[in-house]
């Protein structure tokens, strides 16, 4: 493989940031917060101690500034694994690439990625307004097929295929796990779980408006397979990571249970607690 990347393979803008997240080199710690929601940035920054860039493209907005002492970023990445693949893609080329040079760095910087989110549950034990730590991830979007060189298989991988059910869907699934030592730092949390990353948020979710859903036991069925809740984006961000040799960590907050069909009462208190939360934790 050559060292030298085409300007069509590695896409810069015309102040040398790359293209999609609009950020250079120096704009981005080495631990990262993922936010879903751009809203959900400044909610995020206001708890630092200084803010010093403050950048945005589209959907993917960027606050980088200290906490006790530490730089660190929080970045708003969208929904669905589509834009993971952007923002992971871009943030490694920010820290593994040089960017004028188009060459790949001789030293390898590993970055910390703290998603930190909303989920559904699909375990009826499962209380809204707590905090779930993602261990293990099942794909269902089949992202990770584009990419040659990933394979991850581990004992929940093995059982939930071998018992899947869905067999139009089942060439798309592929698994992933957490840092183990990121998930260290929050060992107190409430729930850690089996989470299902979906390419939608309708029928892929169960939801069923119009269009009917693969069938009514969708949900119940994944969680019989090990389970314990489903959002949009951490497949990807577990997978690519692996990938790309960097520390990937989900802490979503419950806000519904599709299986008992509740949904947080105060959703925004407890996207606060959320944050406050996780950033405890981040640095101390």
């Amino acid at each position: 493989m050559l060292n030298k990347l085409a300007a069509s393979e590695l896409v810069l803008n015309e102040d040398g940031s790359v293209y999609h997240l609009n950020l250079l080199p120096e704009d981005i710690a080495e631990k990262i917060i993922l936010v879903g929601d751009p809203d959900r940035v400044a909610k995020v920054s206001r708890y630092f101690d200084t803010v010093e860039i403050r950048k945005n493209k589209r959907e993917f907005y960027t606050h980088t500034g200290t906490l006790r002492g530490e730089r660190i970023t929080v970045m708003s990445t969208g929904i669905g694994t589509e834009n993971i693949d952007i923002v992971m893609n871009e943030l490694d080329a920010l820290v593994n690439i040089d960017l004028q040079q188009k060459e790949f760095k001789t030293e390898h910087t590993a970055l910390q990625l703290f998603r930190m989110g909303t989920c559904g549950s699909v375990n009826p034990e499962v209380q809204v307004d707590n905090m779930l730590v993602t261990q293990n991830v099942v794909g269902l979007d089949g992202l990770m097929h584009f990419y040659q060189d990933y394979e991850f298989e581990n004992e929940f991988s093995k059982n939930f295929l071998e018992k899947f059910p869905y067999d139009k869907i089942r060439p798309m699934l592929y698994f992933a796990d957490w840092a183990e030592e990121l998930g260290e730092l929050y060992r107190d949390a409430k729930y850690h779980g089996n989470t299902a990353t979906f390419p939608g948020f309708y029928a892929p979710q169960g939801r069923q408006l119009r269009l009917k859903a693969v069938d009514d036991k969708f949900l119940e069925t994944l969680n019989d397979l090990g389970v314990t809740n489903f959002e949009m984006e951490t497949s990807a961000i577990y997978a690519l990571s692996k990938l790309l040799g960097h520390k990937a960590i989900t802490v979503n907050n419950v806000i519904a249970n599709r299986r008992r069909g509740e949904f947080s009462a105060d959703h925004h208190a407890s996207e606060k607690n959320l944050i406050e939360w996780v950033l405890e934790r981040i640095i101390k």
